[in-house]
């Protein structure tokens, strides 16, 4: 019944997002090589709203059912406790897990979902959204947090798609209560093998070659929404 729910909730959205925006998606690997059913990790990259959500119309439909009761996702306690940001995020992630900005016990026991065979996490690595000045909201750079890392020592195979956003602060940037409507928001996907992945990279600093690794992939893959 809970899966039924967040269902409608997803697919209002969906039709939603294609009604008052124009989705483009670049696909970085072919769309039909994609392994929707063996993933196990998305990466979100260059997070700048709270309406990232808005890209659940380049989803399949069929993918987005089979997605909404295997996805974990980590969220700021901050911002789930939000009126309206805490109840979107509720209805379309029903495992969606409280996390604080401390390692604690919120942490653990969104590492602790991770064992779950079937679980598909969704992370957005950089943490905090980057506001209009480009830095994050306490003036500092956006960068790729060490937390993906550990994510991906728990993970030995299945697939990684990275999604890349064009950003959105010309819907709605950090701060604006109303969206934006009729924009053109830009995403792309790759999909990247778990262990083939993890191979690739220097073993005797794994954390350092997995942040270098998505940042690289950011600069070069990341294409901007027309601020229009």
């Amino acid at each position: 019944m809970v899966k039924f729910f967040s269902a409608v909730f997803v697919f209002s959205l969906k039709a939603i997002s294609r009604l008052f925006y124009r989705t483009h998606t670049t696909w970085h690997t072919d769309k039909d090589q994609i392994k929707w059913e063996e993933l196990r990790l998305v990466i979100a990259l260059n997070h700048t709203s709270l309406f990232e959500f808005l890209f659940v119309s380049a989803i399949p439909n069929i993918n987005l059912w089979r997605a909404i009761d295997r996805l974990v996702v980590p969220v700021a306690d901050v911002t789930l406790s939000r009126p309206i940001a805490g109840f979107f995020f509720r209805k379309l992630v029903p495992n969606a897990v409280s996390i604080t900005r401390k390692r604690d016990d919120s942490w653990a026991l969104f590492m602790e979902s991770i064992k779950k065979d079937n679980s598909l996490i969704l992370i957005f690595p950089e943490g905090r959204m980057m506001r209009k000045d480009g830095l994050d909201k306490h003036g500092k750079p956006m960068s790729i947090k060490g937390g993906i890392t550990e994510i991906l020592e728990k993970i030995d195979q299945g697939k990684i798609l990275i999604a890349y956003s064009g950003g959105l602060h010309h819907v709605q940037a950090p701060g604006e209560i109303l969206p934006r409507i009729f924009k053109r928001i830009e995403i792309g996907f790759e999909q990247l093998d778990v262990a083939q992945y993890k191979k690739s990279l220097d073993q005797k600093d794994f954390r350092a070659a997995v942040i270098n690794d998505l940042e690289e992939r950011k600069k070069k893959n990341v294409k901007k929404s027309p601020q229009l």
